[in-house]
């Protein structure tokens, strides 16, 4: 690691203050499932660079080769602009992986809190002891999955629901957001943190692609930010039913107690790409060749109050936490 302008010790909450900067320093995770995040240990980064973004990673011994420490909740707001310019392939690779991994860990905690909504939901009326706000929690649920219908009465609707709520491998999530943004260094990612490529038809709202075909309206959709691509093109693959041979792979794997993967599931993307099978396999390379699957088994870490970490600038001023950065609320900007 090198040496930083600045002394660590490790920290539970984020501030500014005179010649001091405490930062969030989380503890390694269990294998055990990570428990439910609340906002205030959820951190925004804005990186502007490649460097600063990888600096700000060592500080939070935020390693790839040791996913198994657990990964720290962080929200990058865009992909560095100068991410195409990062000679080193490796360091590109990694740094785009390690950027994506927290928001998708993030994205699926999220889902995995919906599926345990339904099932509570269900369970109580089967007990006959709903609770008031039920029905409207679970038609909003059914809502964001692309649903209509009774799914506490009718089976069918039941089965359906929690074949859609359920988690993507990272494995996944990661190779098709490499594949389909270029590593994060397309016009659409850069300009709109559209990672996914997805459209939208409302007029204005979106990017015009260059080369569209004449009388077509589609534009690519803009993102505020890339936890927002992420949890659409999640929610695509959920409710859409282009991707029902996806969500049926995954069903039968739960049912079977076996691993749901990224390799597996790949094979549920014939209508993802005009090119079918050709895209399955290029998915499942990048799966292979960039050792991914071990990401699945990747898990959040929460902070620990007891764990402070004073970062003391210098008065050189130079490196990450310099006069260049700085920091607002849980949102820390990097220059």
């Amino acid at each position: 690691m090198p040496s930083f302008p600045f002394m660590l010790t490790r920290p539970p909450v984020l501030f500014i203050g005179i010649g001091l900067l405490l930062a969030t320093a989380l503890p390694q995770q269990a294998r055990a499932e990570a428990p439910l995040l609340t906002p205030d240990s959820i951190q925004t980064v804005a990186a502007q660079t490649t460097s600063g973004l990888h600096t700000f990673f060592q500080t939070m011994e935020y390693d790839w080769s040791k996913l198994e420490d657990g990964v720290p909740p962080l929200i990058l707001s865009s992909i560095p602009e100068d991410l195409s310019e990062t000679p080193n392939i490796k360091v590109k690779k990694r740094t785009f992986f390690m950027g994506l991994l927290p928001m998708v860990l993030i994205a699926n905690q999220e889902i995995r809190k919906e599926r345990e909504e339904v099932l509570r939901i269900i369970a109580r009326h089967r007990a006959r002891q709903l609770k008031a706000g039920d029905y409207r929690r679970i038609d909003e649920i059914m809502e964001r999955y692309g649903l209509r219908g009774r799914p506490l009465t009718d089976h069918r609707i039941r089965s359906s629901l929690l074949r859609r709520v359920d988690t993507i491998p990272p494995s996944l999530v990661l190779a098709q957001a490499a594949n389909e943004s270029a590593w994060g260094t397309s016009r659409f990612a850069q300009q709109g943190n559209n990672l996914f490529g997805e459209w939208t038809f409302k007029p204005g709202s979106g990017i015009v692609p260059a080369g569209r075909p004449e009388g077509a309206t589609y534009e690519v959709r803009r993102f505020s930010s890339l936890f927002e691509s992420i949890r659409s093109y999640m929610n695509n693959l959920n409710r859409h039913n282009a991707y029902r041979h996806l969500r049926s792979i995954r069903e039968k794997l739960r049912q079977a107690g076996k691993p749901v993967t990224g390799m597996a599931l790949a094979k549920g993307l014939m209508q993802y790409s005009e090119r079918g099978e050709e895209y399955i396999q290029e998915i499942q390379t990048m799966i292979r060749q960039n050792k991914l699957a071990r990401t699945n088994k990747a898990s959040l870490r929460l902070p620990r109050p007891e764990t402070v970490a004073t970062l003391s600038v210098s008065a050189s001023g130079a490196g990450l936490f310099s006069s260049r950065n700085r920091i607002i609320g849980h949102r820390t900007v990097l220059w």
